[in-house]
C-alpha cells in the first residue's frame, strides 16, 4: 500500500505530531508499505529554519525509508497569531503543489491539530481520486476558540463550516482520544468510519533505566529533587501555575522545577522567573528528541498540565506514556479523558487543573512518600507496556487504512 501522509510537522521538529507521524511511518515502511510524507521546511516553534535546510519550493530527503517531500513555508514565530495563521493557510496550497510528485497512492492521510492540513488532504485526494483519511489530534476550531477566547462571530462560524465539511469529506477518521469519537459523531459520522489509535511509546527509546548522573551534573542538578515539565511551552498548559507552586516551595532547598521545551509562552515565563527571582526554576529550552528519554529517567516527578478549559478535557498528552514507560512518577493536572485513564490505571497522581496549591501539596507528598510514588510508577510502566506499544498502534492504523482503501476500490 502506498500512503501519502500530509503533516505540518515532521522531524527534526520534536513536537508530538512530528513524533507520532514519523514513528508510525517508519514502522509502515518496515512492514513493506510505501510512505510519502508531504511536510514543510522544519521551523517550529521559532519560525527559524533548522540547520541543513533551505526554504525552497521543493526539497526531498529519505528518512528511514520514508520519502519526505518538503515544501516552502511562510515563516513566522509561534507566538504571533497572524503569521502563524498565514503559515497554516499557505501550507495547504504548497502541499497541493507538492502532491504532483507523489504518484499513485492508495490512500491520502492528513493529520491535525491545524486543520488546513486537512483541507489540503481533501484537495489532494480529489486530484488523485483516492480515499481520504483525516487524523484528528485536536478539536478545531473549539480549541482555538476556547484557548484564545474568540467570540463566535463570522470567522468562527466559517471555521466550523470547514470542520463539518472536512468530516463529511472523509472515507475514514483516526482519533487519539475516545472523547473525540462522541464529538465527531454529532456531525453524522458513523462509528465504523472512525478508529481510535492512542498515542504510545517506542520501547527501544523509552524504557526503565537508571538516573543519568552525568546529565544532571552537566546541568547543575545533581542531588536535587527534580519536578519537570517536558514539552511545548504553550498556552494550553497554564505553566504560570508551575511558577506559583515553585514560589510556595522555596523552603525546600533540594526541590527544583525544570522546564524543557519551547513555545508561545516561553518569553512570558522567562520574564516571570526573572521578576519573581525564582532560583528554584530552570528553563532549559528545546532539547534534541534523543535526549528526552535521559531526562525522563532522571527526574523525580513529571508534570502533565492542562488548563481548566472544556475542550482540553478531551485530550490525552503523549508525554504521559513516555514518562510512565521510564517508570517515573507522573503528576497530572487535568479533567476528562486523561484523568479517567490515569485513575483507572492507578498509574500516577491526579489533581485539578490550574491550582498551584495542589501542585505544591502533591510535590511535598510525593517527595515524602517515595515508596508509594515508585509503586504507582511501576503500575504505569506495566499499563503502558500492555496497551500503548507504538508497533501495535501503528499496525492497527495501517490495517484501518487498508480497509478504507479496500472499500474505496
Amino acid at each position: 500500500m502506498h500512503i501519502v501522509f500530509i503533516s505540518h510537522y515532521f522531524p527534526p521538529e520534536v513536537n508530538a505530531p512530528a513524533n507520532r507521524t514519523y514513528e508510525h511511518a517508519r514502522r509502515w515502511v518496515a512492514d513493506g508499505h510505501q510512505v510519502t510524507v508531504i511536510t514543510g521546511v522544519p521551523n517550529h516553534p521559532k519560525g527559524e529554519i533548522f540547520p541543513g535546510y533551505e526554504n525552497k519550493w521543493i526539497q526531498e530527503e529519505n528518512r528511514d525509508g520514508i520519502r519526505v517531500i518538503r515544501t516552502w513555508m511562510y515563516l513566522g514565530s509561534n507566538e504571533n497569531v497572524i503569521t502563524r495563521s498565514l503559515n497554516y493557510i499557505l501550507f495547504a496550497f504548497t502541499v497541493v503543489y507538492a502532491s504532483f510528485l507523489a504518484k499513485d497512492p492508495d490512500v491520502v492521510v492528513a493529520t491535525t491539530p491545524q486543520f488546513f492540513s486537512g483541507v489540503a488532504g481533501v484537495l489532494v485526494s480529489r486530484l488523485k481520486r483516492r480515499p481520504f483519511v483525516l487524523e484528528v489530534r485536536d478539536l478545531w476550531p473549539d480549541s482555538i476558540v476556547q484557548l484564545l477566547q474568540l467570540r463566535r462571530g463570522i470567522l468562527v462560524r466559517f471555521l466550523e463550516l470547514i470542520e463539518k465539511a472536512l468530516y463529511k469529506s472523509t472515507s475514514g477518521i483516526v482519533v487519539n482520544s475516545r472523547a473525540f469519537i462522541d464529538h465527531i459523531a454529532t456531525f453524522g459520522i458513523p462509528n465504523d468510519r472512525m478508529a481510535l489509535i492512542y498515542n504510545g511509546i517506542d520501547p527501544s527509546l523509552f524504557q526503565t533505566r537508571e538516573r543519568d548522573v552525568e546529565l544532571l551534573r552537566e546541568n547543575g542538578l545533581d542531588g536535587k529533587f527534580i519536578v519537570a515539565y517536558v514539552g511545548t511551552l504553550g498556552i494550553a498548559h497554564g505553566l504560570v501555575t508551575v511558577l506559583d507552586a515553585a514560589q510556595q516551595l522555596r523552603d525546600l532547598d533540594d526541590v527544583v522545577f525544570v522546564l524543557i521545551g519551547d513555545g508561545a509562552d516561553r518569553v512570558r515565563l522567562e520574564e516571570e522567573i526573572a521578576e519573581r527571582d525564582l532560583r528554584n526554576v530552570r528553563l532549559l529550552g528545546l532539547r534534541p528528541r534523543s535526549e528526552i528519554p535521559r531526562w525522563l529517567a532522571s527526574i523525580d516527578v513529571s508534570l502533565v498540565l492542562l488548563r481548566d478549559i472544556p475542550v482540553l478535557e478531551t485530550v490525552v498528552p503523549s508525554k504521559i506514556f513516555e514518562t510512565l514507560a521510564e517508570a517515573r512518577p507522573v503528576l497530572v493536572a487535568g479533567r476528562g479523558e486523561v484523568r479517567r485513564l490515569i485513575e483507572e490505571a492507578k498509574a500516577g497522581f491526579v489533581i485539578d487543573p490550574e491550582v498551584p496549591d495542589q501542585i505544591a501539596r502533591a510535590v511535598r507528598y510525593i517527595r515524602a512518600h517515595p515508596d508509594e510514588a515508585k509503586t504507582r510508577a511501576l503500575a504505569g510502566r506495566e499499563w503502558v507496556a500492555a496497551n500503548f506499544q507504538r508497533d501495535d498502534l501503528a499496525r492497527a492504523m495501517a490495517k484501518f487504512l487498508e480497509e478504507v482503501a479496500r472499500r474505496a476500490r
